[in-house]
């Protein structure tokens, strides 16, 4: 099998033979909603804790209590209790633990490191009447971790802060959930190190991993936090002072079995050969579906990382990314990573995973859709006439759209990056792409010569009106002929004519030797054939 001969459309048409989409790895805030400000803090410490001064002082023996229950904890159930070093990777230590307590439910071992958490200390002098008051800093603390299994969900850890609020994390995969789940309703399966690699019933698994929930998630974190250590009474957790959950990292994953690894990597080849400029941000917000502006945060890259002689591609949107790599040299791996939901103005809370997944499923779909379309957008010889000749629609005659006209190219280029913008686009934000591609500013084309250019790209079938709006949106053929007429003109013709073309100074490439050698042949069948006299 030949790249040259196999489209990436049908690499994933013929040769995916298990395809899941999962929620992969979760990171969760588990936090204290009433605890997160100063006045918060100074009315827990003296309306709960009866404290005359709301100090650091007063929130020694909380730690202190908590501190002492967690050791309790690990002397009663007979666990590990290891110190991380720094730059020690936890997850190396953890494994034969884990991999030790296999099939059972409980805490595994209690590690502990030295790390940076926010706090609340004293400044002494500086309240109402001259007495302290407290103030939000960051501190280095013991965090202590309690790594466990699930019986539904597999590993997980939990990592407490042993200082005031006492903010906790928590940590869950998706994938080792699913593991769990075929593995009690008896399906039989092959797993990848963090996947699916075959399954008797894939619509079950599926199935499975679409009812990964909010709600299942949030009863595995009460479930252990009900039998952990706490830091808060009873009473105080009743008027109030309970734990919250809020999304810190989701990944969102597409997994896609390929029938043999040569497969995995033409495709890889192909698409990073084609798709070196995806992070820019015209290319981004096709993806992520958000519009990308000058005033937009964050760097927009592609990013081609080599581990060995497995490569990966990487696209950064904001505090956000997509990772696609060749997972053990079996599956495609397409995975969207979201680190601050409000990149896609979307609450923390975790009962907006329903809106996050959508984003993170629907991204890694599009840029596979993109990487698909950019390797195949061939057009027959019909379709290229119907756009560059000129067209009777329903009784209006249009002009045709040259292939080698620099507007006609500075419109195609325009209409790309407006693909996958849900509302469309109107004249005005038309116009403010197109004119900087043709080197002019916005009020230099009038709103004429903008409807002209709209109604040629309508009649041609390159775009189509919004129902009942003064919008349009990209057809699917519009969206080929635009990738095909700017990649093209783009990639081929406009340095390929520069390579060829007769200039004072020799070039010495390739292409200008190759067209040379092929002008003297030329010259020589000519001269043969006695017609230059």
């Amino acid at each position: 099998m030949s790249i040259t001969q196999t489209s990436l459309a049908e690499i994933l048409r013929e040769h995916v033979i298990l395809e899941v989409e999962s929620i992969d790895r979760m990171y969760l805030n588990v936090y204290i909603p009433k605890l997160q400000q100063e006045s918060g803090a100074s009315w827990f410490l003296r309306e709960q804790r009866k404290c005359p001064i709301a100090s650091s002082a007063a929130m020694g023996p909380i730690s202190h209590d908590f501190v002492e229950a967690i050791e309790r904890y690990v002397e009663k159930h007979q666990l590990p209790l290891l110190t991380f070093e720094k730059g020690q990777r936890k997850d190396e230590v953890v494994a034969p633990y884990l991999k030790a307590a296999a099939g059972q439910e409980g805490i595994v071992l209690v590690g502990k490191a030295q790390e940076k958490t926010t706090t609340f200390r004293t400044l002494k002098g500086r309240g109402p009447g001259g007495f302290p008051r407290l103030y939000r800093t960051t501190v280095m603390v013991n965090q202590y971790y309690f790594y466990g299994r699930d019986c539904d969900f597999g590993p997980f850890f939990f990592k407490f802060s042993s200082y005031f609020p006492y903010t906790a994390k928590f940590c869950l995969n998706g994938h080792e959930y699913l593991k769990c789940q075929l593995s009690r309703a008896g399906i039989a399966y092959e797993a990848l190190d963090n996947g699916i690699l075959s399954c008797v019933d894939p619509g079950k698994l599926q199935s499975l991993a679409d009812d990964l929930s909010a709600e299942k998630i949030e009863a595995l974190v009460r479930k252990w936090l009900a039998r952990l250590p706490h830091p808060f009474t009873a009473e105080e957790r009743a008027a109030g002072y309970d734990y919250d959950l809020s999304i810190l990292q989701a990944e969102f994953s597409l997994t896609q079995v390929l029938d043999r690894p040569q497969t995995g990597r033409l495709f890889f080849e192909a698409a990073i050969r084609e798709n070196l400029d995806l992070g820019r941000p015209e290319e981004v917000q096709l993806i992520f579906e958000r519009r990308v502006t000058q005033r937009t945060p964050g760097r927009f890259r592609t990013r081609i990382i080599t581990e060995g002689v497995t490569p990966a591609l990487h696209i950064d949107y904001k505090h956000s990314r997509i990772k696609q790599y060749h997972k053990e040299g079996r599956a495609l791996r397409t995975e969207t990573t979201i680190n601050n939901t409000r990149d896609f103005y979307i609450g923390k809370r975790l009962k907006n995973l329903p809106a996050l997944r959508e984003v993170g499923f629907k991204a890694n779909r599009r840029l596979l859709h993109v990487q698909m379309l950019s390797h195949n957008c061939l057009l027959g010889e019909d379709a290229f006439q119907q756009v560059n000749q000129p067209q009777t629609v329903s009784g209006q005659r249009v002009a045709g759209l040259r292939f080698t006209d620099p507007r006609v190219q500075a419109m195609l280029s325009a209409l790309v990056a407006f693909r996958f913008l849900p509302q469309g686009f109107a004249n005005p934000e038309f116009r403010a792409l197109l004119a900087p591609l043709l080197g002019l500013i916005p009020d230099q084309l009038t709103p004429g010569q903008m409807t002209y250019h709209l109604r040629r790209l309508r009649l041609h079938g390159l775009i189509e009106r919004i129902p009942y709006t003064h919008r349009y949106q990209v057809t699917d053929f519009g969206w080929r002929v635009a990738f095909f007429f700017s990649r093209t003109y783009a990639r081929i013709l406009r340095p390929g004519l520069a390579h060829i073309v007769p200039t004072p100074t020799p070039i010495h490439h390739p292409l200008r030797q190759r067209f040379d050698q092929l002008e003297l042949a030329m010259n020589d069948w000519i001269a043969q054939a006695n017609l230059t006299s």
